[in-house]
């Protein structure tokens, strides 16, 4: 039996891989400063713990341990990230958790150790044309992401990478893309473009109308969760370090996106477009590298992940319409 620590096992991302490896007979522990708000975690061991206090990753991350999955990040949507108001935080709340983590995973000699980047670190030059966005692996330098999010992320790669040259560490580094399903953050400033739509959608009334911000013309891909899983544990049984990109080349534009889940919900709403933080204006994986390398790319149609998060988005809108009864 493996034994596993999901770090960020409380977060969407993470909640979901601990299921998956307990599915795969996986032992796993679970380290977060928060239990999952939506679901009680299936891990073997949760342990509420702050990842930027080296002492805690030193105490729990262990020598009997296989692999570690590090995702505890901060982080959010648009409206976090992009404001400029969460810069400092974003920086060194990370940059601390990657330090701390890293470092313990050395010391217990963990086998194998994956960390989660995002297609943020990707630079604003390439991302100007919302229908032809560069983001391959390769594209990544000269850097010039357009967070500060983006980045720590940067910084955070070549730290694990540095480990795996320096110390024989098998290290492996994936840039997700705008990840999205059920179980996700749907509201109080940190959720990502899908599950705010879905979320508006939802609470709006026939006839009425939903915000936007930007034009809308602005593109991205978006990747159903357990796809971003299938690509993670493909990328762990390989042999390969990475950067791999693990998204969806499925481009659509924010406003097309409220469209499908306008016609999903059955409402009759209008699209209000708003000022508001958007990011770049384009952004769409590459995936040319790693089904080269691992022969994997997602194949899950957009819609049907969207259908999904909308059910799951719609009935907790309706609980909480019922709790307030």
């Amino acid at each position: 039996m493996k034994r596993a620590i999901v770090c960020g096992a409380g977060g969407f991302i993470g909640g979901h891989l601990v299921k998956r490896l307990k599915s795969l007979g996986y032992w796993v522990k679970g380290i977060d400063v928060k239990y999952n708000e939506f679901e009680e975690s299936v891990a073997d061991e949760f342990v509420i713990g702050d990842l930027r206090d080296p002492q805690i990753c030193e105490r729990e991350i262990v020598k009997d341990i296989d692999e570690v999955y590090q995702l505890a990040a901060d982080m959010g949507g648009a409206g976090y990230i992009f404001t400029g108001d969460h810069d400092a935080v974003v920086m060194h709340n990370s940059a601390l958790c990657n330090l701390n983590v890293l470092e313990a995973s050395r010391l217990a000699g963990v086998k194998k150790i994956f960390y989660s980047s995002s297609a943020c670190i990707y630079p604003e030059y390439n991302q100007l044309d919302p229908n032809n966005p560069k983001c391959s692996e390769e594209s990544a330098y000269p850097a010039a992401p357009d967070s500060e999010y983006g980045w720590e992320k940067l910084f955070s790669e070549r730290l694990y990478l540095s480990y795996g040259r320096n110390y024989g560490m098998e290290v492996r580094v994936a840039r997700f893309h705008n990840i999205f399903g059920p179980q996700g953050t749907w509201r109080g400033g940190r959720e990502k473009a899908p599950a705010a739509i879905c979320r508006k959608v939802a609470e709006t009334e026939d006839s009425g109308a939903i915000e936007i911000w930007g034009d809308g013309l602005q593109t991205r891909s978006f990747l159903y969760i357990d796809e971003c899983l299938d690509g993670v544990l493909r990328l762990m049984e390989s042999n390969e370090t990475g950067p791999f990109n693990i998204g969806s080349e499925e481009m659509i534009s924010l406003n097309d996106f409220a469209k499908m889940v306008i016609g999903i919900s059955g409402k009759n709403l209008s699209i209000n477009n708003v000022k508001g933080p958007q990011g770049v204006r384009g952004r769409n994986s590459d995936n040319a590298l790693i089904k080269k390398s691992l022969q994997w790319a997602p194949s899950l149609p957009l819609k049907i992940g969207v259908e999904k998060t909308y059910e799951w988005i719609n009935s907790q809108v309706e609980s909480l319409k019922l709790i307030s009864l």
